[in-house]
């Protein structure tokens, strides 16, 4: 970028940014710096839940009543009893955060494929099927001729 900018000097901005292929906004954006304003965090959603509300709800879902049932399924048996925590897509974001959510099917690692090699120490150790293919006459002759 500082190319950009010694050569918009002699050149001109809107020729240097066209040779370039760069917009003028990104070259104008860039020679003014950063704004302060993008950089700040984002505040938490005020409807979030609480720490505490969060940690009941983990303790729930961690319980040994409930160690071998799925978020909604633990939702609907806490909402039959009368009791509303959080959402079931709340329940998961509390379980993602902790890194308890996983695939729960036994996935199959295939080992990687290894082409055989042939490896002959002496004659008549290695034998190979030859296509029939390979038999034909080569293409474009007819007859051999001697």
């Amino acid at each position: 970028m500082s190319a950009a900018q010694s050569t918009a000097i002699a050149l001109g901005v809107r020729s240097t940014c066209a040779a370039l292929a760069l917009a003028p906004a990104t070259f104008y954006r860039y020679r003014h710096g950063p704004t302060p304003g993008l950089t700040l965090a984002r505040r938490p959603p005020a409807r979030s839940l609480a720490l505490t509300e969060r940690q009941t709800v983990l303790d729930l879902l961690t319980s040994a009543r409930f160690c071998d049932d799925a978020p909604r399924q633990i939702w609907a048996t806490l909402l039959d009893e009368g009791q509303y925590h959080c959402s079931v897509s709340t329940m998961y974001r509390i379980l993602h955060a902790e890194q308890a959510v996983r695939e729960r099917r036994d996935q199959l690692r295939h080992p990687t494929y290894t082409k055989p090699e042939l490896l002959a120490t002496a004659p008549n150790q290695v034998w190979s099927w030859i296509s029939p293919n390979c038999w034909a006459r080569p293409s474009g002759r007819t007859s051999i001729s001697t």
